[in-house]
């Protein structure tokens, strides 16, 4: 299978090595999208066999104890084990297959084998085209006995999205369905360099570093 295209309008590129698999490139800003980030999150490629992860942050290597050389080029489901609900696996292959965001808590293992219960999220990335061109992926782990937590943690996502305005609402949903800048700007009637403005204001209002953060938060929220 052919390497999946650059943007047209990237000029940085970044190397990526899968063991047993040919070196491809990709975009630095996919794996600047979730570095900063506090949350666990991946980057993966749907147009490479079995939809590798491609880039990984610090908060992932730290949540499963896996080394990041373990972890580029798998599929994510290589944090499954025998406990892993198996209708909990099936709504986000669906979601994938679908090319829709969704979210299930699911339970997971670490490197060390212990069982923990995430909250994953996964969410489409379309290229200029209207083709899906990555996924995604962000992983918090939740107390599995502590529902009324985890009823807050998704509350409090929709408090911080309604303090949002009107139009920053809009913006954050079409993040949410992985629309680039200029398919926001075009469906909303804006200009490119209106709707960078409004993300950035979307970012200060939800008091997240990064669009993955925003994305997710969104998705919690019910958007």
């Amino acid at each position: 299978m052919r390497p999946a295209p650059l943007p047209a309008n990237t000029d940085q590129r970044a190397r990526i090595g899968i063991p047993g698999k040919r070196t491809y490139i990709r975009p630095m800003s996919i794996a600047e999208m979730i570095a900063s980030s506090p949350t666990a999150a991946v980057i993966s490629n749907p147009r490479l066999p079995d939809n590798p992860i491609i880039a990984c942050n610090d908060a992932f290597v730290e949540l499963t104890g896996y080394a990041r050389e373990e972890i580029i080029g798998r599929n994510c489901r290589f944090l499954r084990g025998s406990g892993t609900e198996d209708d909990k696996a099936r709504i986000l292959r669906d979601g994938i297959w679908r090319k829709q965001p969704v979210m299930v808590e699911i339970v997971n293992y670490k490197k060390d084998g212990t069982r923990f219960r995430n909250a994953v999220m996964v969410a489409p990335i379309f290229d200029a085209d209207g083709e899906v061109e990555y996924f995604l992926g962000s992983q918090v782990e939740i107390a599995e006995d502590q529902g009324q937590a985890n009823d807050a943690r998704r509350n409090g996502a929709a408090e911080r999205v309604e303090r949002l305005s009107r139009r920053q609402k809009e913006i954050l949903v079409l993040m949410a369905a992985g629309k680039l800048n200029k398919q926001i700007a075009y469906e909303l009637g804006l200009s490119e360099r209106t709707v960078k403005m409004h993300r950035s204001a979307v970012l200060k209002g939800l008091d997240v570093k990064t669009s993955a953060d925003a994305i997710r938060v969104a998705i919690e929220a019910g958007f």
